[in-house]
């Protein structure tokens, strides 16, 4: 799989959701795109949880002044 970004990611996500549900493809297929679509599903996870930190760090700044600080996880 080549390196997507989120929006990407979020996008073949929802092209293999709607191939699964089109009930057309083989059965070896349909677990190959499952598997690619578990993939992408957890780099999305991981991306939106990186933002969630980001945005927790701003909210926190305890003298009115946003922010933006690199998270590590």
């Amino acid at each position: 799989m080549k390196k997507m970004n989120f929006d990407q990611s979020l996008k073949r996500l929802e092209e293999i959701v709607e191939e699964l549900e089109s009930g057309s493809i083989s059965l070896e297929k349909s677990l190959s795109l499952f598997e690619e679509g578990v993939k992408l599903a957890l780099y999305c996870q991981d991306e939106l949880q990186k933002t969630d930190g980001k945005v927790s760090l701003l909210i926190r700044k305890m003298n009115g002044d946003l922010e933006v600080t690199d998270f590590n996880i």
